[in-house]
């Protein structure tokens, strides 16, 4: 125990000691002792990822050019310093010139760590390592299971490692770990990630006063251009060393290629390859998209509802009747340029609304608030199960002092005591942070006056383009023959819809793919003869007779659907292209040979917020399939279409045209995780307010049951009772039609009192009971949907009970062989200690003084 805890209190000098005190460890060609043997670049694999030697693997790569303007020795300085210091702490270098590479002008550092760094740093980072084959069952298949072989991956591919039991690593027990061969212990994610830390943390000099440490900082200011792991090897062919696997040949083979849409994925083997911090969002990408698939089928099944009632629903019936729609006169649309119209114009239309604006809608709305709470416990369950499988069990806790950035480090001047560790660690006080909190709360509050002044632009082109185009229309005779499907409402809401898509689209590329939330704003439509305008000057805009489900309807169809083609065009695109366009600029010298290091230099950079952008567009797409669904039942089905070509966009991506990332660990989706839990609580919300508001089904129902005057079809009657009248002589001269008509009266959608009762055009008693019962609505479906969901989280565990008792398993026989490990290691020590003892007897003083040999 005193040996181990010696060896953890010397790791923070061992890092980065001066040269005197160093052992001399560098390999024959970083120090130059007599002639080296010449090498020839040409006799080396275009598809090596070894040094020179052919031995040593390489674990990471930089690359830098010879800058000629006037801070180049500044630069050169820093890399020096940066290199030597990295070879102090063992890592070992090997240097391309730059007259070998492809364009003749980039130098790449190749480093490889050897043994003793790995073991060194594997124990600082608490990786966990195999000692022992775990002897947990293995989950039986499901009744019927065989009929799922089609997308099942062969169980080499799936599984690629067998299960074990694992502790954190440490060099004072190597002997207790399942060490095979110390070239391969270590998976090349692991490796990566050891030596990622390494350049995170080495210094490279002392600027200002402040001493500059990390590989970002040299990165930020072009010290070095780039810094990467190598994939494993090309991924259109395996590996030619047959004690090498290509897991990249393998995931392109299994998983990144779009004819596998229906196969699962192979999960461990993304772990392994690309670490659980890309593995976890693949398995939360892959799960969601399951689960749409419930979503999907019920939604559908609504559609195919309101498409076969379409033709048979009474609203629709008496909208197209020429006896009743053909004989009911509306209002104008727009001041003075508008003319009167009959509501049978709307038929198609209203056929249209009827796909949505159903029975079928308050159902599935209650369904999305059940589908949401079982998906968000669910996969609480499938996170933990996942936390077992890949070793992240007490994960955050165990790391919680390595989770500053080495930037953050820099910056601090003070520390203080961590109240959990007891250790000092930096700080930054309150009065250094306020500026920087000022400074993102500006630039927060001026993007969200942007997206403001751009949906209010959106509102005045809508209410502009209506009159225009209803104008238009009036004016043009060979428009009438479309007027009767292609209404100035549906223009006005299609090309709205489109251009709020375009707006969302550049204002994404302009901050940063920082999402717009799209808000619904409440309309005030007054009545014929008092309009609400925009100021002062734009009439606002009327729902359809039909009703105004419609228009919500077209706005996320196309918004949805458009911003999904769109970023999965140019995800698919930019690498590709920019990828082309690189190795077009890099050989310049197509005689020399291009290596695996210039390979992948000439890829995409996934960066740091990589997988933030992917979060960002599946929980956007999670808001459109949960906030607004009641008026969109066909979200779940266009958002599983999306995702099974999504998860084979990004699979193709990393596999072939990104770099690799520094594998990095994660137990959970992280914050997202609250953010879908904010959402499906909201989601309660909206979509009760859209049924009650913005469909037709709470005054349908009002009227159903308390207007309606035919007991053998009580809806007959409904359009005539939700309109109101309007005597024409009341219109004021700036609104009223400017082609006089034989019109005395014309019909408008609203619950008012005619013009010949005593409250001349106020709300009439009806509109109030309509009212309430939408009020009474909400808060009724409201409290159904927090009950069910209360109940189902309170009856659904965390933590499935499987997966506790493996962990206890685990626990269990991880403490029992580590006790035996100790137990035996004692017992060695004790023996031997005991022979030399006995050995010291039988020599020392064993002679008598007279020289007579002594019985022992």
């Amino acid at each position: 125990v005193v040996e181990e805890e010696g060896l953890r209190s010397k790791e923070k000098e061992y890092a980065f000691q001066s040269p005197e005190d160093l052992d001399t460890r560098e390999t024959s060609f970083l120090i130059s002792k007599g002639p080296q043997p010449s090498f020839q670049r040409s006799e080396q694999s275009k598809d090596s990822i070894f040094f020179r030697d052919g031995i040593r693997q390489i674990d990471f790569v930089l690359s830098y050019v010879e800058d000629p303007k006037k801070d180049s020795e500044i630069k050169a300085e820093r890399r020096r310093e940066f290199q030597l210091n990295l070879r102090k702490t063992g890592l070992e270098l090997e240097i391309e010139d730059k007259m070998d590479s492809e364009d003749g002008k980039t130098f790449f550092v190749k480093i490889h760590a050897p043994w003793e760094v790995l073991v060194t740093y594997a124990e600082v980072l608490g990786i966990r390592m195999p000692i022992k084959w775990s002897d947990n069952r293995q989950p039986k298949y499901p009744p019927l299971s065989y009929m799922l072989g089609p997308v099942k991956l062969p169980a080499t591919v799936k599984y690629p490692h067998r299960d074990y039991f694992t502790a954190q690593f440490s060099r004072y027990r190597q002997d207790l770990f399942l060490i095979e061969d110390e070239a391969t212990f270590f998976p090349s994610s692991t490796r990566n990630r050891i030596v990622y830390y390494i350049l995170s943390r080495c210094p490279f000099g002392v600027e200002e006063g402040k001493k500059k440490i990390g590989i970002e900082r040299l990165l930020n200011s072009s010290t070095y251009l780039s810094a990467y792991p190598l994939h494993d090897g090309q991924y259109w062919k395996p590996s030619s060393t047959p004690t090498h696997i290509n897991e990249r040949y393998i995931l392109r083979q299994n998983w990144a290629r779009f004819s596998y849409f229906y196969k699962e994925q192979p999960l461990d083997l993304i772990r392994n390859y690309f670490g659980e911090k890309i593995g976890i969002y693949f398995v939360f990408l892959g799960y969601y998209t399951e689960m749409l698939l419930v979503a999907a089928l019920v939604g559908l099944a609504c559609f195919i509802y309101g498409l076969l009632s379409m033709e048979n629903n009474q609203t629709s019936t008496e909208i197209c009747d020429p006896n009743i729609g053909g004989r009911m006169i509306m209002c104008p649309l727009c001041d003075e340029l508008c003319d009167y119209w009959r509501l049978n114009t709307t038929c198609l239309h209203s056929k249209f609304s009827h796909l949505f604006d159903n029975e079928s809608t308050v159902f599935f709305a209650i369904f999305m608030g059940i589908w949401v709470t079982l998906f968000l416990e669910f996969w609480k369950q499938r996170q933990a199960r996942l936390e077992y499988e890949w070793d992240l069990v007490d994960f955050e806790e165990e790391h919680q002092q390595l989770q500053l950035r080495p930037e953050f480090e820099a910056m601090c001047k003070r520390k203080r005591i961590n109240p959990v560790t007891k250790e000092l660690e930096p700080h930054m006080p309150l009065c250094h942070r306020i500026p920087w909190y000022f400074v993102s709360g500006t630039t927060v509050v001026f993007g969200m006056a942007l997206l403001l002044s751009s949906m209010v632009s959106i509102i005045v082109y809508r209410l502009s383009f209506f009159a225009t185009f209803a104008t238009f229309m009036e004016s043009e005779a060979t428009l009438q023959n479309v007027k009767s499907f292609f209404t100035p409402q549906m223009a006005t809401s299609l090309s709205g819809s489109c251009l709020n898509c375009i707006v969302i689209v550049i204002l994404n590329f302009f901050y940063e793919r920082i999402s717009a939330w799209i808000t619904k704003m409440g309309k005030f439509m007054g009545y014929p003869g008092k309009y609400t305008y925009m100021f002062n000057v734009w009439r606002s805009e009327e729902c359809d007779p039909a009703g105004c489900l419609v228009e919500l309807t077209t706005q996320l169809t196309i918004i949805m659907i458009g911003k999904q083609v769109f970023g999965n065009i140019h995800e698919a695109c930019q690498p590709l292209i920019f990828n082309w366009w690189r190795r077009r600029k890099a050989r310049t010298h197509s005689e020399k040979l291009y290596s695996r290091w210039e390979q992948d230099n000439d890829l995409q950079v996934f960066g740091q917020l990589g997988l933030f952008y992917e979060y960002l567009e599946t929980v956007i797409q999670f808001g459109f399939v949960t906030l607004f669904v009641a008026s969109f039942p066909l979200a779940p089905l266009f958002a599983l279409m999306n995702n099974i070509v999504e998860i084979r966009v990004d699979a193709w991506k990393l596999t072939t045209q990104y770099r690799r990332p520094v594998a990095a660990k994660a137990h959970s989706i992280g914050v997202w995780q609250d953010i879908l839990y904010g959402m499906a609580i909201l989601s309660v919300a909206t979509n009760a307010f859209i049924v009650a508001f913005t469909s037709d089904i709470i005054p349908r129902l009002v009227y159903f049951y308390a207007y309606s005057l035919n007991s053998t079809e009580p809806l007959s009657g409904y359009v005539n009772n939700s309109l109101s009248v309007f005597l024409i002589a009341d219109f004021p001269n700036h609104t009223a039609p400017m082609e006089k008509k034989g019109f005395t009266t014309c019909r408008y959608r609203d619950y008012r009192y005619p013009p010949d009762h005593e409250n001349k055009y106020a709300h009439n008693m009806q509109f109030w009971h309509v009212l309430a019962a939408k009020l009474i609505f909400i808060i009724a479906i409201e409290h159904v949907v927090f009950l069910l969901k209360f109940l189902l989280a309170w009856m659904i565990p965390d933590v499935p009970k499987d997966v506790l008792e493996k962990i206890k398993r685990e626990k269990l026989m991880t403490v029992k062989i580590i006790h035996d490990f100790e137990l035996n290691k004692l017992k060695e020590n004790l023996d031997i200690e005991y022979n030399n003892i006995v050995k010291h007897d039988t020599v020392e003083d064993v002679i008598s003084p007279a020289g007579g040999k002594i019985p022992v």
